[in-house]
This record gives C-alpha cells, sequence and structure tokens, in this order.
C-alpha cells in the first residue's frame, strides 16, 4: 500500500517512515526543508534498508499539489505532518502559521474528497486544549481559546477536517500529541532544529554539549510542585508507531466514526526541572541553567489522559523519560562528532 507523508523529513515525519518502512508500506515523502535537511533520507535508509520516494514541494502551491495527485492516483492514505511549530515564532509572525498550516491542509483534502475512498490522518497538538481546567486531560476537555497562532492553527485544522469528512468519503484521525522527544535508538535519525531550538530537550542537549552556554528556564514561579512549567513528554518512536497504528484502523475500517480523536502522551507530567535533572543522570553532565520569566503562550500544566489510545487505539507509550533523553543525547553527540 503506498502512503503520502507530508513533512516526512522532519523530526516526527522521519520516524513515522521508517516505521510505515518497517511494516511495508510503500512511502513517497513531501517536504520543503524548510526545517529539515535532504540527509535525513540516509538515515532512513540506513535504519530500514529502503529509500522513500522523495519530492521537494511546498504544499502552499495549490497547483503543485494538484499535480502531485494527479501523477499519484493510488495513494491508500495520508500522514499530514507539514506545518509550522513553534508557539513563539508564531505569535511573531502569525500569518506564515495561518498560510502554511491552513491554506496546504485545505489544497491536500481539496484533492482527497475527488476520490472515492481517502484516508487522512492528522498531527494535532495538545495545545488545541489551552490551560485544561483539570488534568489528566481528555479528549473530551472543552477546547479552549488558543494561547498562540500555532494552537489556533492546529484547532482551526481538526474544525476543517470534522467539517469536510462530513460530507466527503474522507475518514480520518485527528492525533493530538502532547510533548515528542528522543530520536531514534540507532541515532540515525532524530530532531534537527535550524538555527536556535524553540524547543526544551534539543536546547537542553545542545547546551549539554557545549554549543549553548546556558539553557533558559522559562518561569519558576508555576502552581507547580518545583515551580516549573508539567509537560506530558512523550518518545518520538512510541509516538511514530502511533501513527501507523491509526493508518491500519482506517485502512481496515476498524473507525468508529468519520473522525475519530486520540491523544497521544505517556499519561505522566515532568516539570523542566525533571526533565534537566534527568538528562543531567543520563549523561553524567552538569547543564548549567538561569530562571528567567515566562514565556508568552505557555500553559502551567498539560499531560495526557491516554485512556482511549490505550484501549480503543490499542497503542501505549513504552519508553520512559530517561531513555528518551538518553537517545536524545546520544543524537546530539552522533550530530556533533
Amino acid at each position: 500500500m503506498k502512503v503520502l507523508v507530508t513533512g516526512g523529513l522532519g523530526f516526527i515525519g522521519s520516524h513515522t517512515v521508517v516505521e510505515l518502512q518497517n511494516e511495508g508500506f510503500e512511502v513517497i515523502v513531501i517536504d520543503n526543508l524548510s526545517n529539515t535537511s535532504l540527509s535525513v533520507l540516509d538515515g532512513i535508509q540506513n535504519i530500514t534498508g529502503k529509500v522513500p520516494q522523495y519530492e521537494n514541494i511546498d504544499l502552499r502551491e495549490k497547483e503543485r499539489v494538484q499535480d502531485f495527485f494527479k501523477r499519484h492516483q493510488d495513494i491508500s492514505g495520508v500522514i499530514h505532518f507539514a506545518a509550522s511549530k513553534a508557539v513563539g515564532e508564531s505569535v511573531e509572525n502569525p500569518l506564515l502559521y495561518y498560510e502554511n498550516n491552513v491554506s496546504a491542509l485545505v489544497y491536500i483534502l481539496q484533492q482527497l474528497q475527488q476520490k472515492p475512498e481517502a484516508n487522512f490522518i492528522f498531527s494535532s497538538s495538545c495545545t488545541v486544549y489551552g490551560q485544561a481546567e483539570k488534568m489528566p486531560i481528555t479528549e473530551d476537555a472543552a477546547l479552549q481559546q488558543a494561547l498562540s497562532p500555532y494552537g489556533n492553527t492546529k484547532a482551526i485544522g481538526e474544525e476543517i477536517i470534522t467539517d469536510t469528512a462530513k460530507v466527503t468519503n474522507i475518514n480520518a484521525i485527528l492525533l493530538r500529541y502532547f510533548n515528542p522527544i528522543g530520536s531514534h535508538p540507532t541515532a540515525e535519525i532524530g530532531e534537527l532544529p535550524l538555527g536556535i531550538p524553540q524547543n526544551l530537550v534539543p536546547f537542553i542537549t545542545q547546551t549539554g554539549f557545549g554549543l549553548r552556554k546556558e539553557l533558559a528556564v522559562y518561569g519558576d514561579d508555576y502552581p507547580t510542585p518545583d515551580g516549573t512549567a508539567v509537560r506530558d513528554y512523550i518518545h518520538v518512536v512510541d509516538l511514530a508507531k502511533a501513527h501507523v497504528i491509526a493508518l491500519q484502523r482506517l485502512l481496515n475500517k476498524k473507525n468508529k466514526s468519520k473522525v475519530e480523536t486520540f491523544n497521544l502522551g505517556t499519561g505522566t507530567g515532568s516539570s523542566v526541572l525533571e526533565v534537566i535533572h534527568s538528562f543531567e543522570k543520563v549523561s553524567g553532565k552538569k547543564l548549567p541553567f538561569k530562571i528567567v520569566g515566562r514565556r508568552e503562550g505557555d500553559v502551567t500544566s498539560a499531560y495526557a489522559n491516554t485512556d482511549e489510545a490505550n484501549n480503543v487505539l490499542g497503542w501505549k507509550a513504552q519508553s520512559t523519560l530517561d531513555e528518551a533523553m538518553a537517545s536524545a543525547w546520544k543524537w546530539e553527540q552522533k550530530i556533533r562528532s
């Protein structure tokens, strides 16, 4: 079966391509390399023994999207990762986020709705919950007003998919990730942020390696046990496997409704300081950090209730925080050697 993975050379996308190929799927990747590099294809080949088909397409170019689907009419499913994803950057440049994250989604769905049957997996985010009223967060928690344009693009994306699925032959699963970290255990692929990392873990590993002078911890006055913000950190390989399971669910027509939603997390919240201590434990290094003011758009706490994913989807996160941090550190050392 042929599967399109948009953003397939990105952090989560590349790990998902590996898991799809390991399960025997034929994969086509679209990626415009805006936040990754072509060398990721080599990493995928080194792990799986095969190179996915690859096309460099900017999905904001509608005619190129139309042309792609004209040439590839035998695609059984689409996993859509391609999107800009930094909360802070989205606050500073909202129109970039609305164009990239919403227009591309619309253009893909316009092509899929012409097919007699289409299966669509959407890379969503726990940011759609905003600051949820209670923890852990369930899928039926009220969606709050987004705290950033990035979060808003994910909420809008979910609405667009839901509205479209109602009146077309598209079946979809919305996967709301919590915080993906780590890298493939082979250290052949991992998180490759261009420029200054926007996410905590690559900033930690770069600081541990000496590329950054110190880590900034945004706020130690949150109402949490140690005052730092709490998140649900999930190993990227666990996350990637969930996409394969979700796609198989649609292909096997096991879905109970046209659009299903699942939280993907570990079900455990870890504070920023706990993540730092985990890194120090697995690396044997002391991490220099300083406390600075809170960052706009950050919520106090967010961790998942994973009952639906565990019991309905049939997926469960396997890796610990320490295992994820160890893999992230192994990757950092590999790319700097």
